[in-house]
């Protein structure tokens, strides 16, 4: 029997309703087996480095992470340094998804490292629809390194 890849996507989003037009534009698709939740940037470093609550999960990678700027406990900027700065999570892509236009907020994502950056649309439809897009350019079209 063929063994089925788990497909993860690691989805970082403080609003619930953001969240759950993501996850809608994402399944519409069905680009991924597994999309991980999390409400803020302090779980998503313990979810990516197997630490706190999350230091017994599999050893999974996920193949995106969909990241929000604005989040309690730790930003989206702090969880992007350190995702690019770890030899193990460098490469995943990470797409910066978030109602921030700011250009200071554009730079510096781009200077540490972020693949993408989206501001978020306003009406919700549009919302699943530009998740359901970035979800399938950086997992059905590019090809990452080995």
């Amino acid at each position: 029997m063929q063994q089925v890849e788990e497909i993860e996507i690691l989805l970082v989003e403080d609003s619930p309703l953001d969240a759950e037009l993501t996850m809608r534009g994402l399944r519409t698709e069905k680009l991924a087996n597994n999309i991980v939740w999390l409400r803020d940037g302090q779980q998503a470093l313990d979810y990516l480095f197997r630490q706190g609550e999350y230091s017994t999960r599999g050893a999974t990678t996920p193949r995106l992470v969909l990241l929000d700027l604005k989040m309690p406990r730790v930003d989206g900027i702090e969880v992007l340094r350190a995702i690019k700065a770890r030899e193990e999570t460098r490469r995943i892509p990470v797409v910066i998804m978030t109602s921030s236009q700011e250009e200071t907020d554009i730079a510096v994502s781009y200077d540490l490292g972020v693949n993408s950056y989206v501001v978020k649309p306003i009406e919700f439809e549009a919302l699943a629809a530009v998740a359901r897009n970035a979800g399938f350019y950086w997992l059905a079209i590019n090809r990452p390194p080995g």
